[in-house]
């Protein structure tokens, strides 16, 4: 019996959460994920179905690849990542594109226009059309349920991958959603069939013929499909459009005829033109890039997109009454509230080391992660961020362009979960070929940025289930790393000892700073930094990394929120006249 009350006949769930659900009414066996913002909570919501196997994996290639082994043994499968980690998950998508599948196999990717919670604003359509995989995509909370049970008929039918496509609004925002049974599938007998699952270039060949006339009879079939539907009203106005930008079209302009796609690849050809040929003037509604409608216009359809709307960032109803209605929307939208830019929580460790950093003018090739925070004033020490586990292989490219000198006052940073999702290979890579830099893995003892998830050196799985985690020092030292330092993240003297020594010593070496997040669930702070008024100098040293707890009085002395401060030390250790001391809370 599942843990996840299925006796309510609807239910207001997130866009993920009811993702979640599509993937349990549809009898799916095993679910993989990475963490990723705005993709995490499907895999959290998932765990809680007792009939789904759910696991957080290293990284998103390896939780596709996980999927495909479940789906080749004959059960549905699924696995869920932001944008980027398609990236990462490319590989494997690209070739199962052609092996097709045994059960149904699913990936959900989550963009994020607008760059919310991330480095850039792809667009997973673009991947898919690369990849020759077909591309869902809901516009509500019912049609993510939905439209997720849709792509298991799908995949099965037409022997492939299918790709749900989602975006930080519908992931994060709440509709009604109808409840249904689970469908409880039955595992598809495996039969051994080298041709199909083995893509060497004789059977690859093969395949591609089969993906290009899959491609073609799915194009044709998809003029019939329901979740592709065309709205007629007004026919002087007419919108090509998908996924939550159809919430604004309807918005904005609700008397204006709609087609409405939920298979935005492949397109639906025969459906499109005669929607084009009922309407006077045509838009294409899509946003980030004009996916639509370069092939709408290949097919010498008139229509207007990209040149009138943006490429860049989130759509809005305002957006269309601006430039289809010319109307003046100012005035009515809400008034512009202060910006209020992240910052790392009182009692961060990251502030702690970067602090030293900053102290010793130490430059640090970045990653993805809380820690990139690190970047802006005042701790001013992180030069680069690139992608998951790239400030590693940035710091190794410095050293062999520049020289050992060169990178002497140069670090990589990186996180303990990004260090197993891809910083292992580029650690491995520096050992191989006999580095000398520094490497510092800020253990927090979480999956931080995306709210904590475990990872595999956590020692507790998705599921809840204690297992022995790994070990990062001797992973580092099993490399045939010899200079691997454990130090705590707030003893500063001890940091800057190792810093200093590690980063001018004439081989790789790797500091792991050990502290657990501060908001991680169950931490207890026995401990409250405060000011010592008559000892105070003014002189703003405790203020230089930054704690939010601490702010400068009229008269330059420092106040201390206790409502805030979680005791860290940091302040007092900075303070050279004891004018902060740290007392029982």
């Amino acid at each position: 019996m599942s843990r996840q009350d299925i006796q309510i006949d609807r239910k207001i769930m997130l866009g993920n959460e009811a993702i979640a659900r599509g993937a349990y009414e549809a009898g799916v066996k095993v679910s993989a994920a990475y963490p990723g913002t705005p993709s995490t909570e499907i895999s959290e919501h998932i765990a809680l179905y007792d009939e789904i196997y759910a696991e957080w994996s290293p990284n998103e290639k390896v939780a596709t690849e996980v999927a495909i082994g479940a789906s080749i043994s004959g059960v549905r499968a699924m696995a869920s990542m932001k944008h980027v980690g398609v990236n990462v998950a490319s590989d494997p998508l690209y070739t199962v594109s052609y092996s097709g599948v045994g059960g149904g196999l699913v990936l959900v990717a989550a963009d994020d226009p607008g760059l919310y919670s991330s480095q850039n604003e792809q667009d997973t359509r673009c991947v898919a059309r690369a990849a020759l995989v077909p591309v869902l995509e809901p516009s509500d909370s019912q049609e993510a349920k939905d439209f997720v049970k849709f792509a298991y008929e799908l995949s099965e039918k037409y022997d492939t991958p299918v790709i749900v496509r989602t975006t930080t609004r519908l992931a994060h925002s709440q509709g009604a959603v109808t409840l249904e049974p689970r469908e409880e599938v039955p595992v598809k007998e495996y039969n051994r069939n080298p041709s199909k699952y083995v893509m060497m270039p004789a059977n690859a060949i093969g395949r591609h013929v089969y993906v290009e006339q899959r491609m073609e009879a799915m194009a044709l079939d998809g003029s019939s499909f329901a979740v592709n539907r065309a709205e007629y009203k007004d026919l002087s106005i007419g919108f090509i459009t998908s996924g939550i930008p159809y919430q604004y079209v309807k918005e904005a302009c609700p008397d204006a005829s709609v087609l409405k796609l939920g298979m935005v690849h492949p397109l639906p050809r025969k459906l499109i033109e005669e929607f084009a040929s009922k309407v006077d003037r045509l838009y294409i509604f899509e946003e980030l890039e004009p996916v639509i409608e370069e092939q709408v216009k290949s097919w010498g359809i008139q229509t207007e997109g990209k040149a009138l709307f943006t490429r860049q960032g989130e759509y809005s109803a305002n957006l269309l009454r601006e430039k289809i209605l010319h109307e003046n929307i100012e005035g009515k939208a809400p008034a512009k509230v202060p910006a209020r830019p992240p910052i790392l929580c009182p009692g961060c460790p990251h502030r702690s080391v970067f602090s030293v950093l900053n102290k010793l003018g130490v430059h640090a090739a970045g990653d993805i992660g809380c820690y990139t925070l690190g970047a802006v004033a005042p701790l001013n020490v992180i030069d680069t961020t690139i992608c998951m586990g790239a400030s590693i292989s940035t710091l190794h490219g410095m050293e062999k362009a520049r020289g050992k000198e060169y990178i002497k006052n140069w670090v990589a940073v990186i996180g303990d979960s990004t260090f197993l999702h891809t910083g292992v290979n580029s650690l491995m890579n520096m050992a191989y070929n006999q580095a000398t830099g520094t490497v510092i893995i800020l253990d927090n003892s979480t999956t931080g940025m995306t709210g904590h998830q475990d990872h595999a050196a956590t020692g507790k799985t998705l599921k809840g289930d204690i297992v022995p985690a790994i070990n990062l020092a001797g992973l580092c030292r099993a490399m045939g790393i010899a200079h691997v330092i454990e130090v705590d993240a707030f003893d500063l003297k001890e940091l800057e000892k190792a810093i200093k020594e590690e980063t001018a010593r004439e081989a790789v070496s790797v500091i792991i700073t050990k502290s657990p997040c501060v908001l991680l669930k169950g931490n207890v702070f026995p401990y409250k930094c405060r000011p010592v008024a008559d000892a105070c100098k003014k002189c703003g040293m405790c203020l230089k990394p930054g704690c939010p707890a601490l702010t400068k009085k009229p008269d330059g002395a420092i106040a201390i929120d206790d409502t805030m401060c979680n005791g860290c030390g940091l302040c007092e250790q900075l303070c050279k006249f004891g004018a902060i001391e740290r007392v029982k809370a």
